[in-house]
């Protein structure tokens, strides 16, 4: 007795312009699910590194003038990431972080400013005792 072996029919089909199982749309002007060889997102890449290193420096009053510039390419990768698709969100996330940058600075200064105010009469003390009793009398409004 022969017995036939048929091709078994295949699990997945997928229609004309529809993304396979697993995978997502292509960005607008990809080929293939695969982005265009010009379409590079460092600018997104570089807002956000400058943005998250702004935010953490920004103590230390660096992190305002790092939170520009990462305004500034954030900027910049919003405008090509609407042309190519590419990044939008490492760009809005660069942006968003450095602007908390830019803010936590400025606070930081306001803090220093008033820190400064309050114990300027303490900076010539003899030990380092004496400036901290002082400070504490300053702070403490006596």
């Amino acid at each position: 007795m022969k017995t036939r072996t048929t091709a078994a029919a295949p699990r997945y089909t997928a229609t004309a312009g529809t993304a396979p199982a697993g995978r997502t749309a292509a960005p607008p002007g990809a080929v293939g699910g695969m982005r265009p060889p010009g379409a590079r997102d460092g600018l997104a890449t570089a807002a956000l590194a400058v943005g998250v290193t702004g935010l953490f420096t920004s103590v230390l009053l660096v992190g305002g003038l790092l939170g520009v510039l990462g305004v500034a390419l954030g900027g910049a990768a919003l405008k090509t990431a609407g042309r190519t698709g590419a990044g939008r969100g490492r760009a809005v996330t660069g942006v968003v972080t450095s602007l908390f940058a830019i803010a936590l600075s400025v606070l930081s200064a306001v803090l220093l400013a008033w820190y400064a105010n309050r114990t300027q009469e303490c900076y010539r003390p003899d030990s380092l005792q004496q400036y901290a009793q002082c400070v504490r009398q300053h702070l403490a409004g006596s």
